[in-house]
């Protein structure tokens, strides 16, 4: 018999009515206006009008998701599909979120059932996103990536979308406080589409890896939060003055923690 996370990643998030997803979207930006939280947008001219995308984002955060979508959507009104631990669709609340909003669920155990999904996806002309770091980075830089997004996209052929994110990790950070005071700002940026054949994945990680983080780059230097931060910003990298953990030192720490 097969395990319930793989009969749903099986599932095709194909053209299905769209109950859920955007009034989710319509829900959220509400809450920004609520908490005073500005967002702001940049590289969308970058974002396919149809046809099958990987946007692959960094990970400072766990609402990355939430404000990464918000670019194709604001873009050309296109949902993503995330691709998320299966954990999170088994939550009694944020479960059914998820299958509504047709996310796609990975059971480590059961990979290649998540990768089949994915790949009908974004040969059905979805925009899927993912995380190529894997987990939250601490230390607010981009970690080295996987190629699983490079692999797959060179699979579906269609393209990679470099994308940026910045903010999240002060509302709600990995081992962080959270502050959901008013006057945030979440930035997010995408790059120019990267196109991935399979003889050049590995190449291809690398340069993905170089533009996401000068995307980051850009993001960071022009945040509010970057101009005089006071002492013990523990929202800032190292190189930027604040006290996160260097890329070394964070490394080790997963290391240690066998991450």
């Amino acid at each position: 018999m097969s395990r319930p996370g793989r009969r749903r990643a099986e599932q095709t998030p194909g053209r299905r009515p769209e109950r859920v997803y955007p009034p989710v979207i319509g829900l959220a930006k509400a809450s920004f206006r609520v908490l005073g939280i500005r967002t702001r947008l940049s590289g969308l001219e970058h974002v396919p009008a149809e046809g099958g995308a990987v946007l692959a984002s960094n990970h400072v955060g766990y609402l990355d998701f939430v404000f990464a979508g918000l670019a194709p959507w604001e873009a050309h009104r296109r949902l993503t599909r995330f691709m998320a631990k299966e954990s999170i669709f088994e939550h009694r609340l944020a479960g059914p979120l998820m299958r509504g909003m047709h996310h796609i669920p990975v059971d480590r155990a059961a990979g290649s059932a998540s990768l089949r999904a994915a790949l009908r996806a974004l040969q059905g002309g979805e925009v899927v996103g993912l995380f190529p770091e894997a987990t939250v980075s601490q230390s607010f830089t981009v970690k080295p990536i996987r190629s699983g997004a490079l692999r797959m996209a060179a699979s579906a052929r269609v393209p990679v979308l470099p994308t940026a994110v910045w903010g999240t990790q002060r509302l709600v950070g990995k081992g962080t406080p959270r502050d959901l005071s008013r006057g945030q700002t979440v930035s997010v940026a995408v790059g120019e589409p990267m196109e991935v054949v399979r003889a050049s994945v590995d190449a291809c990680a690398v340069e993905l890896r170089r533009r996401m983080q000068s995307l980051l780059d850009e993001l960071q230097a022009t945040h509010p939060d970057t101009v005089s931060p006071p002492p013990g910003a523990w929202w800032l990298p190292a190189h930027l003055g604040g006290t996160a953990p260097t890329p070394e030192e964070a490394g080790e720490d997963e290391r240690r923690r066998g991450v």
